[in-house]
This record gives structure tokens, sequence and C-alpha cells, in this order.
């Protein structure tokens, strides 16, 4: 049945006047779509075995991207887990949990980290502002994630050889300005819609996946092939 599909096709695809190529062994299930003339021939999903993910213990070993993310009272359970699920895919060093911020190991953080809370390393600070003067201490330069004046535009990001704390706020009065004026800098995600807001688990992936692509740390074990990305336009801070 299916190779009288594969030939059904294949006459089909003369008949619209774009080549077909040469059809040797098809797996079933193939989706056949053209594209600049010719036939699609596959998009097989990797099976889990295939997508070469580090265990616990070599997560712990391996090299990571000196970022350091700052929960500031974050109080959706589900939110926290997502940051820790990002941070374990993108290699981030440290999540710093404040305030109101609840902390592992909690069914509900389990629910959406699925076990990423165990893999990344995090502290609890009772005041965001004790987890930021740390920072300061350690010479990391604090970036605000939010709306606010002067901020940066996140494509427009450039980062330097340094060590960075990223700066999440509360889903509703996000960050507190008390912590804003210890900030070095700001950026903001553009929007266009009606709405002007993210959740913050969404916000933490979209710039967590900025920073980690544009790569200014030289990573050598596993972003070799993100090198060749950059940002449009950027703005040194």
């Amino acid at each position: 049945m299916t190779s009288l599909l594969l030939r059904f096709l294949v006459k089909k695809s003369k008949c619209c006047n774009f080549d077909a190529v040469s059809i040797p062994h098809v797996p079933v299930g193939v989706i056949f779509q053209p594209v600049t003339r010719r036939l699609s021939l596959y998009m097989r999903k990797l099976k889990i075995a295939e997508l070469k993910r580090l265990s616990p213990e070599d997560f712990k070993q391996a090299e990571k991207l000196p970022v350091t993310v700052v929960l500031d009272n974050v109080r959706s359970l589900h939110n926290v887990g997502s940051v820790f699920r990002t941070a374990d895919a993108f290699l981030i060093e440290a999540i710093y949990l404040c305030g109101i911020t609840a902390t592992p190991p909690h069914a509900e953080i389990h629910k959406t980290a699925l076990g990423a809370e165990n893999t990344v390393e995090w502290q609890y600070f009772e005041n965001t502002l004790d987890a930021i003067r740390q920072l300061k201490q350690k010479s990391y330069h604090i970036l605000a994630v939010e709306q606010a004046e002067n901020s940066i535009p996140l494509h427009q990001l450039h980062l330097e050889n340094q060590r960075y704390a990223v700066i999440f706020g509360n889903e509703v009065k996000g960050i507190d300005q008390a912590v804003m004026d210890y900030c070095d800098s700001c950026i903001e995600i553009p929007q266009f819609g009606t709405k002007h807001s993210l959740n913050v688990s969404v916000a933490a992936g979209i710039v967590i996946w900025e920073i980690f692509k544009s790569n200014p740390f030289q990573l050598t074990q596993r972003c070799a092939p993100l090198q060749h990305l950059s940002p449009s336009d950027p703005k040194s801070i």
C-alpha cells in the first residue's frame, strides 16, 4: 500500500511540474511537500536516546554559563519550576530565590521543573537586596528585566566576557524599585500587542536563550554550533 502511494505521489509531482527526487527507500510516515521544486523527504523526530542529554552527575561537572538568575518575589511555584528547567537547558550556573519565592523540594515546583531543581544550583535569600549585594561583591554585572526608562531592547543587547546576574520580578508588581536602584543595566523585551507583559517564566526563557546564543563566554563543550549567531545592532553595556 505504501509503495503504491509513493508511486502515485511521484507521478503527481511530475504532473505538477516540480522535480521528483529518487526515492530508493522511504520509511512509512514520510510526508511529501514541494519546496523549491523538490520533494522534502523527511523530518524524523529524534528518540530520547538520541538527544545526548547529560546525566545529573555530568551536568554538575559541566562548564556553566557565568550567569545567575535572580527571582525577586516570584509567587507562582509553576513559574519557579519552569525557570529551573530553562536554567538546566542552557547551563545556567545558579538561581537565587528571594523573598516569597518558593524553594525546592516542593511538588508544585517539580511539576514544571521535572527534576531540574535537583541539577541547577540554588540559594535562598529572605531579602533580594542581600542577594544583589553578594553578587556585586563577586563582580557580577546586574541586569534587570523590566519595563523602565533607559532600558535596552533585548535584540540590541551586547554582552562582554564577564559574569552577569539577571533579575526577574513578581508576576504583578515586577522588580521592586529598591532592587532596580542597585542594577547596572535594564533590558526590555519589545512587545507590540494589547498586552505589554509576559509570564515571568516565558520572559525568562526568551532572555536566557538570547544570552546563551550570543555566547560571549566561549563555552567549549556544547555551544560551538551557536557561535555564528549574534544580536543585530548591538549596544554595549
